[in-house]
């Protein structure tokens, strides 16, 4: 399967209306995404496809990617776990700031611009 990115899955357009990507985990994993369907506002879930091979990642219909829609009475803990997933899973927002906090060029630039701030707020005005 190729990966297709989840923003780009648009599919049935007569019952999808917008999506917001919640969660993504790239080439071979899968996604979540809020989504209007048939005008109501719905979690959707697939999988992404890997980074080559054929295919559009699944589910699918007649080629084209769709979203799951996750029945209402599950949507509550799906949220719950995607909310832990986006903070502390693989992708999460931790894992982004400890990438952040190794790059060590990044935080000489951030160190120096944060220093130029102080001087600002001390200049007579």
């Amino acid at each position: 399967m190729s990966y297709i990115d989840p923003s780009s899955v648009v599919a049935p357009r007569a019952s999808l209306r917008s999506i917001d990507v919640l969660y993504n985990t790239g080439p071979g994993g899968w996604s979540a995404a809020s989504v209007v369907w048939e005008n109501a506002r719905r979690i959707g879930i697939r999988w992404n496809g890997a980074s080559s091979g054929p295919g559009v990642g699944n589910p699918q219909s007649r080629g084209n990617a769709t979203w799951f829609i996750i029945p209402e009475a599950l949507e509550h803990a799906v949220m719950e776990k995607l909310e832990e997933l986006s903070i502390g899973g693989p992708g999460g927002l931790m894992e982004r700031y400890e990438e952040m906090a190794n790059d060590k060029q990044r935080e000489r630039e951030a160190e120096e611009w944060s220093e130029g701030l102080i001087g600002d707020s001390t200049a007579p005005g």
